[in-house]
C-alpha cells in the first residue's frame, strides 16, 4: 500500500514499512525479547502515525516517545497501545496523559508529586514507569533522591494514584559493548526494580537496551528491547553487529533546471566552486532547509539515471547544484534524484552523508523537513 502526506513535491522521503518490521524481527530475534519501540521526533523523521501502525501490527509490547504531546498525538491517530513518555518539562500536562491511558515515566520526586496530584485531579491512577539514572547521570531519579523517591512512591502506590508499568534507564556507553559502565548500569537498574518491590511495586515491564545493546548485548534486554535508530535501518554499531538492517528511509528529489557553464564560471554563493571546463550542471530544490546539511557543500553525489554525479558549490537552503559534465549526462529536467536510500548498487546513504558532515546518521534522517513529502510503501499507512 502507498499513500503521501506532505505540502510539496520538491523532495519525497519514501518510507518502506516493510523494511521496518523486518528490521523490528531483526532486533527482536537477536535480543530475545519483545520491544518498546522508539518513535519520538516523528518516528526519527520517518513519520511517528504510520510508523506505529506498522510497529503496533507487527506485535511490539509498547511504543516509547519524548514527549506527551507525542503519545496524545497517537492516541489521536487511533494507537491504543502502550505508550511511554519519558521527558517533561515542570508544566507538562500530566491530566491529559492520564486521560489519554499515556505510561508517564517519571525522573524525580518532584515528578512523580505532579503526576499524583494530576490523578487526584482526575479521580483516576496514572500508570506509571519510573525512570532511573544509574550513570548517565541525564534524567532520571539519581540515587541522591532514590530514598526520597522510594518513600513518596511507596505513599502513592498504597494509595492507589499510581500503577507502576515499567522501571527504565538509558545507557551512556551502549556503543561500547565491552565497557564496564553497561553492566555497572544494569547492576543499578536491578537494585532499584528490588527496591521498588520492597515496598509493593513489581513492574511489568523492565527495559534497558537500546539499539547499540539491543544488537549486541542480550544479556541486558531485561523483560524488553527500547530500540530506535535500528528500527529504522541504521546500525548504530557496525564495528559490533552485522545485523541485517535495511535503510527505510530513501529520499528524492528532481532536476528542476539544467543549464551551461562557461569555463571559469564560478556556482553557488561565494563563487566557490569554478569550473575547470565548459560544462552542464543540474539544479536539486532541495537544500538545508529541508535537512541536507550544508556541511556537505561540495562533497556529496546524487544518483540520476543510474549514475552518480557530484555536488558543486555551496549548499543553498532550498537548492544545489551538481555536475553533469560537458555533455550533460543524459540528464533532463523532471529526472528522478536520488539523495540517500539503502545503499544498493553502492548508492548514497545517510551514513555516507553523516560520516562527510562529521555527524551521526540518526541527526541526518531527524533532519529532513516538515517540505519534504512522506510516501510509505511496504505496509499499511
Amino acid at each position: 500500500m502507498q499513500s503521501s502526506v506532505g505540502t510539496t513535491s520538491m523532495g519525497t522521503a519514501i518510507v518502506d514499512l516493510a523494511a521496518i518490521t523486518h528490521n523490528l524481527r531483526v532486533v527482536t530475534d537477536v535480543a530475545g525479547v519483545g520491544a518498546l519501540a522508539v518513535v519520538k521526533a516523528n518516528g526519527y523523521g520517518h513519520g511517528a502515525l504510520p510508523v506505529a501502525r506498522a510497529l503496533v501490527e507487527a506485535g511490539v509490547v509498547g511504543l516509547g516517545v519524548s514527549q506527551v504531546a507525542e503519545a496524545l498525538a497517537l492516541r489521536e491517530g487511533g494507537i491504543t497501545a502502550p505508550v511511554t513518555a519519558w521527558l517533561h518539562v515542570p508544566d507538562t500536562d500530566f491530566e491529559a496523559a492520564i486521560a489519554g491511558g499515556v505510561d508517564i515515566a517519571v525522573s524525580s520526586p518532584r515528578q512523580l508529586d505532579a503526576v499524583v496530584d494530576a490523578a487526584a485531579r482526575r479521580g483516576e491512577p496514572a500508570t506509571l514507569t519510573v525512570k532511573v539514572d544509574t550513570g548517565m547521570n541525564r534524567s532520571g531519579v539519581g540515587w541522591a533522591e532514590w530514598e526520597v523517591f522510594i518513600e513518596a512512591f511507596a505513599r502513592a502506590h498504597a494509595a492507589g494514584a499510581v500503577a507502576l508499568r515499567g522501571v527504565m534507564a538509558h545507557l551512556a556507553c551502549s556503543d561500547e559493548p565491552d565497557h564496564p559502565a553497561n553492566d555497572a548500569q544494569a547492576a543499578g537498574l536491578r537494585a532499584a526494580v528490588a527496591d521498588l518491590a520492597a515496598v509493593g511495586g513489581v513492574p511489568e515491564l523492565v527495559h534497558l537496551a537500546n539499539s547499540p545493546a539491543a544488537l549486541t548485548r542480550p544479556d541486558l534486554a531485561f523483560d524488553a528491547v527500547r530500540p530506535g535508530v535500528a528500527l529504522y535501518g541504521l546500525n548504530p554499531v557496525p564495528n559490533h553487529s552485522d545485523a541485517p538492517l535495511i535503510p527505510a528511509m530513501t529520499l528524492r528529489s528532481e532536476v528542476s533546471l539544467v543549464k551551461r557553464v562557461a569555463a571559469g564560471g564560478g556556482v553557488s554563493y561565494g563563487l566557490t566552486y569554478v569550473a575547470p571546463a565548459d560544462t552542464v550542471v543540474g539544479i536539486v530544490p532541495v537544500g538545508y532547509a529541508d535537512g541536507v546539511p550544508r556541511a556537505l557543500s561540495g562533497k556529496l553525489r546524487v544518483r540520476i539515471n543510474g549514475r552518480d554525479f557530484p555536488g558543486i558549490g555551496r549548499m543553498c537552503m532550498d537548492q544545489f547544484v551538481v555536475d553533469l559534465g560537458p555533455d550533460g549526462g543524459g540528464v533532463t529536467e523532471g529526472d528522478e534524484v536520488e539523495l540517500f536510500g539503502t545503499g544498493a548498487d553502492d548508492a548514497p546513504t545517510a551514513g555516507e552523508w553523516a560520516e562527510m558532515s562529521d555527524t551521526i546518521d540518526y541527526e541526518i534522517i531527524t533532519g529532513i523537513g516538515g517540505r519534504i513529502a512522506r510516501r510509505y510503501v511496504g505496509g499499511q499507512s
